[in-house]
């Protein structure tokens, strides 16, 4: 079989494509992937055997290109980074063609914590957009703001069963029935980062309830207090 390849391809503007991602791209045989993410290298997509895939019948398609890809190379691009918030995805890959090379991308998760001026390496990272439940990860969101973190996170969009939607306003109803004063926790909301489409929102935790946000939105909860090497004069002794 030729060579697979699982790769990011940046939150949705081309110019997030890394350069290795688009050589990978420019030297495959066949591309499958959803609409959304196509649309971000379709600039690259000229001569190439493109199929598109839904949710619903990625299952299929998956299986039915396994036995024609022979000798050629196949790319499954994931908008983002290819590491986060994909994982089923990727596991079943690597279960249908066995060796998958996983190329990472420029994660939303990356953008939005550059844009709200939040470091990743003092917040935490969550993701919502999962299938399984999210039970758990809605007390490590809890626990992540009680003991100070900033929390950048990905919502779960899910509007035709509601007890599994779980966007910023239901994240805000949560939070508060939770006794947490969402008035005083700022939040920011990003839809469609980076693109032509992009759209920012930011106040208090409690301005979200009510408020609707596409599924290509991520949210920083901004704790984050300002603590420059200023501060550790005594690394500077000797």
């Amino acid at each position: 079989m030729g060579k697979i390849y699982a790769v990011g391809v940046g939150p949705g503007s081309p110019k997030y494509v890394t350069e290795i991602v688009k050589d990978i791209i420019q030297n495959c045989d066949i591309i499958i992937g959803y609409k959304y993410t196509l649309k971000t290298i379709e600039h690259l997509l000229e001569g190439k055997e493109v199929y598109e895939v839904t949710m619903n019948n990625q299952e299929e398609s998956y299986q039915k290109i396994l036995p024609e890809i022979g000798e050629r190379s196949l790319v499954i691009p994931f908008t983002g980074d290819v590491n986060f918030s994909e994982s089923e995805v990727v596991d079943r890959l690597i279960e249908i063609f066995g060796g998958v090379e996983i190329v990472p991308g420029i994660s939303s998760i990356q953008v939005a914590a550059a844009k709200s001026k939040v470091p990743l390496d003092k917040s935490k990272v969550i993701t919502m957009h999962v299938t399984t439940s999210i039970e758990e990860k809605k007390l490590e969101l809890q626990k992540a703001l009680i003991d100070g973190f900033s929390v950048v996170l990905i919502p779960r969009p899910w509007p035709k069963q509601p007890d599994k939607h779980f966007m910023p306003s239901e994240i805000a109803i949560y939070l508060r029935k939770n006794g947490f004063d969402t008035e005083n926790i700022q939040v920011y909301v990003y839809e469609a980062i980076t693109t032509e489409n992009e759209t920012s929102f930011v106040g208090s935790v409690k301005d979200l309830e009510g408020k609707e946000f596409s599924d290509l939105s991520v949210m920083v909860f901004n704790q984050h207090i300002l603590d420059s090497y200023m501060n550790y004069k005594w690394q500077w002794k000797t």
